[in-house]
């Protein structure tokens, strides 16, 4: 229902921008798509995490479950007859990215998890201020260490 609802909420805000008719339609369709589906993706993206390769499965979760999730949204957009302007397909698919970002961030730390592996929905919303904090702190952590590793190159080449 999460992300039913989420996903609705930027469908019907890019459809408010675009002006195109039958808004109502597009938002109906995807919370129905959604929630039906919901739990396949999330399932397949938890399997993912148990990939020999760390990088596949983070390829998967991040980009592999999304694309064809978001590539059979739109069929089922298009079955329906409620066609998504681009500017709202353009926008759930970057909420796509980000989202599927900060599930991995919070699968690979435990929550959200489902079967032995995981805990209660209450629980996991608990750990969720620490976790929404790592998740907003860690690419600032990423570019910072690689400017650092940037300078401590440039200052052993320019010692050479």
């Amino acid at each position: 229902m999460l992300s039913a609802t989420a996903r609705s909420i930027v469908y019907a805000v890019a459809m408010a921008h675009s002006g195109v008719r039958g808004g109502f339609s597009v938002v109906l369709v995807e919370m129905a798509y959604v929630t039906l589906t919901a739990g396949l993706y999330a399932g397949m993206q938890q399997k993912a995490l148990g990939f020999r390769s760390k990088l596949w499965g983070n390829l998967t979760v991040v980009f592999g479950v999304p694309c064809l999730a978001q590539a059979l949204d739109w069929l089922t957009h298009w079955a329906a007859g409620a066609a998504v302007p681009g500017k709202a397909t353009l926008a759930v698919s970057v909420f796509t990215t980000v989202s599927a970002l900060f599930h991995l961030h919070v699968m690979r730390r435990g929550v959200f998890l489902t079967g032995r592996r995981g805990q209660t929905l209450l629980e996991d919303f608990r750990h969720m201020p620490r976790l929404l904090a790592g998740f907003v702190v860690e690419p600032v952590r990423f570019l910072s260490a690689m400017i650092v590793r940037l300078a401590r190159n440039a200052e052993s080449e320019a010692a050479l």
